[in-house]
């Protein structure tokens, strides 16, 4: 940790005072450059922007000229453009909604970034009531709400997931669940109308064999696949261009933050249709943990960095 000066705000930004920030395979990729792919955006050498973290609760502390949705004192939640793992980031007006009034700020960071993705994600594969969705990656932090917003619908989830989290799968809502250290996803023979990939380590061959022939495969994300130089973004450069051979649509998903979305997902959390799961907390100080734990590929719902107690 080091003190760094407080951001500046323009005309449309404003500066939050930031109680708890989510970490996301994002800020990891990131961090790390890899896959190599990533350095042409974030930076070769060092990342671009020396503060981690995008997804963050907190509290306005100061508003620009040309903002009229917030005012100071207001508890927001959204993406910052900063970096959110530090006491005072900014961010952009639209890109921050009201925080939901039943959440603490822990519960609120872990919903910009994961909750958007899989909103977007249901959207795009045109999930509707009675669709059978298969979810991969069911139990982490874009595959929680991936399986809740599935049931919100009225669609019939299935979850894919390891061992340890198969009961939590069960509890935000799956129909069935599927132990990938048991059983692949074509094991039993199911075809879905929509294939949500949050993993992005399985083949498109064998997502292709699980998919009915007028459903949707969305490919959400897929930093920690293997490949040097794409890792999983490869399948959703690839999506576009194989999508009309095939019956069965292909579609590459990535969070695009707008304040509407978190509109949505607010309304959809203080009624309870949907919560946050939250697998661990770290102190501010101890942010470097939180990217070791990351980095290992297989948490637990979000991961959240507490600023302010």
């Amino acid at each position: 940790m080091r003190d760094v000066a407080a951001p500046e705000i323009g005309p449309g930004e404003v500066l939050v005072e930031v109680h708890a920030a989510g970490a996301d395979p994002g800020v990891w990729i990131m961090m790390s450059g890899r896959p190599l792919a990533v350095r042409l955006a974030a930076g070769v050498k060092q990342p671009r922007q020396p503060v981690l973290g995008r997804a963050v609760a907190g509290v306005v502390a100061a508003v620009g000229s040309k903002v009229t949705r917030f005012r100071t004192g207001d508890q927001v939640y959204g993406t910052a453009e900063s970096g959110s793992f530090a006491e005072f980031t900014r961010a952009r007006e639209r890109r921050l909604a009201r925080m939901p009034a039943n959440l603490t700020f822990e519960q609120a960071a872990a919903v910009p970034i994961s909750a958007v993705t899989a909103l977007q994600a249901i959207k795009d594969a045109r999930v509707r009531a009675g669709h059978r969705v298969l979810v991969i990656g069911a139990g982490g932090g874009v595959g929680t709400y991936a399986v809740q917003l599935a049931k919100q619908r009225g669609a019939i989830p299935t979850g894919v997931c390891g061992p340890a989290k198969v009961s939590l799968v069960r509890s935000l809502g799956a129909t069935d669940v599927i132990d990938y250290s048991q059983h692949e996803i074509d094991a039993h023979g199911v075809l879905y109308d929509a294939v949500i990939d949050t993993a992005g380590n399985r083949p498109l061959s064998l997502l292709r064999r699980v998919i009915a022939p007028t459903g949707v495969i969305a490919l959400v994300g897929g930093g920690h696949a293997k490949g040097a130089i794409l890792g999983g973004f490869g399948r959703q450069l690839a999506a576009p261009l194989i999508s009309p051979f095939g019956r069965a649509r292909v579609t590459g998903v990535t969070a695009r933050e707008q304040h509407g979305d978190l509109d949505e997902l607010t309304g959809l959390l203080e009624s309870g249709a949907i919560t946050p799961v939250v697998g661990r907390t770290y102190p501010l100080a101890e942010a470097a943990d939180a990217m070791r734990y990351l980095e290992e590929g297989h948490p637990t719902g979000k991961i959240i960095i507490l600023v302010r107690r």
